[in-house]
């Protein structure tokens, strides 16, 4: 007799909802494990990996009847008409996000992602916060990295600020642009402004060409949104409980903050640096791949490898190519090339748009963190758009949790996908 922890053939085929044959064919398919009994004349399966399985079917049948708008209590399928990320590229509401970071501000961008009139962008109201009041925050924490002053006076400013997220798109809007120029402000610690953003990081960092002024430009384009990323799934939480636009905001520069997320920028310049102080790069790149575990998606090295786009992400390839084209005759873009090319060669990965951004840092001689304030003050206006979307619809997030623990000790009565777990 099987163990409590195990099942006959017809015990798991029952427990899916399938044919004993078609039991054996997911075996063969390694879709589930088998054991010999304890006599060694049948198969056995073990109870817990059966009971997952069987509630991964349950859960593609359920998403394949429908498609729900939010994680409303349910199946975990999100609807947004806001960015596409398929077949290689990436589309903001249908226009291509390369085609617009070539040419585009971010504010037209903002614009077309919020869905509203760029002037509106550019005329809104100055905010009611006193510039003295800005200035002292900002010398408190003239010492502290881009991420944490802004981490600190997000959520100060907010404070000081009328916490109208949910009283029309009049206010949305005001809101919208309140939070993008303080954030923009606090990454490079400067006064809030109503300049176009690529201008005030030009200008904060001293690059006077206009080309690579340009690149910053693109920079923030190309960054200003990318479906559901870890970050943006936290924005459009938050937003679901009904909290305020800034709180939002700072929760999604948390989640951003993460080294597998925008904060992946500092291992990449990190990177960066130890690969142009090797003699050799094809040995030091060996022994740094030898250190690393392999993912579903080859070696995991940073700023390398997307899953999304596995012919090589869109915006490292324009960011790269600009970066190329502009800069300075005395720089390390060729060592920067060099580590792109041994990586490609040797693992097959293709840059992320974290390299670019950490290149981008290098190759311009840029203050540290310079990578992640391009990559969050961009991010902020596609964050803006899915809580603006978020906030129309208007329900709780919510998704429900497969349990996959030991069912004796959760008590012999709960039976799998019951539905019965509590909120």
């Amino acid at each position: 007799m099987p163990t409590s922890k195990s099942l006959t053939a017809s015990e798991a085929a029952a427990t899916l909802g399938i044919s004993v044959s078609t039991l054996y064919a997911y075996v063969s398919r390694g879709m589930l494990g088998s054991s010999p009994d304890a006599q060694g004349r049948h198969r056995v399966y073990d109870a817990a990996e059966v009971r997952r399985l069987a509630r991964r079917k349950e859960d593609g049948k359920r998403a394949g009847k429908v498609a729900q708008k939010v994680l409303d209590w349910g199946v975990p399928v999100l609807e947004s008409s806001i960015t596409l990320v398929a077949d290689g590229r990436l589309l903001y509401r249908g226009h291509d996000a390369m085609e617009l970071a070539r040419t585009a501000s971010l504010e037209e961008v903002a614009a077309l992602l919020w869905e509203c009139d760029a002037r509106r962008i550019a005329e809104a109201p100055a905010l009611p916060l006193a510039a003295a009041q800005w200035s002292a925050w900002l010398k408190l924490w003239s010492d502290s990295t881009p991420l944490d002053r802004a981490l600190v006076l997000l959520p100060a400013a907010a404070a000081q600020l009328p916490r109208v997220w949910a009283l029309g798109r009049d206010a949305q809007l005001d809101n919208a642009c309140a939070v993008t120029r303080l954030l923009a402000a606090a990454l490079i610690s400067a006064a809030p402004s109503n300049d176009p953003l690529h201008r005030q990081l030009a200008s904060a960092w001293q690059v006077r060409n206009r080309q690579q002024a340009a690149l910053l430009r693109a920079a923030l384009v190309a960054c200003a949104d990318h479906e559901l990323n870890a970050s943006t799934f936290t924005v459009r939480c938050i937003t679901s409980t009904g909290t305020h636009l800034f709180g939002a905001v700072a929760g999604g520069l948390a989640a951003l903050a993460g080294p597998r997320h925008g904060g992946e920028t500092a291992r990449i310049a990190a990177l960066l640096d130890e690969a142009s102080r090797a003699p050799d790069l094809d040995h030091y790149l060996a022994n740094r791949l030898a250190r690393h575990e392999h993912g579903p998606y080859g070696p995991v090295l940073s700023g390398f490898g997307h899953p999304l786009y596995p012919e090589g992400d869109p915006r490292a390839r324009l960011l790269m190519d600009m970066l190329a084209d502009c800069a300075p005759s005395r720089s390390p873009l060729g060592d920067v090339q060099a580590l792109a090319r041994a990586v490609r060669d040797t693992t097959g990965a293709e840059p992320t748009v974290d390299f670019a951004l950490a290149s981008i840092e290098r190759v311009l001689a840029l203050p540290a963190g310079a990578a992640f304030t391009l990559f969050a003050a961009g991010r902020v206006v596609g964050w803006i758009a899915h809580a603006m979307e978020q906030a129309r619809d208007g329900r709780l997030i919510r998704p429900r949790a497969r349990y996959i623990g030991d069912y004796e000790a959760a008590g012999n009565h709960v039976s799998a996908g019951n539905g019965r777990d509590a909120p």
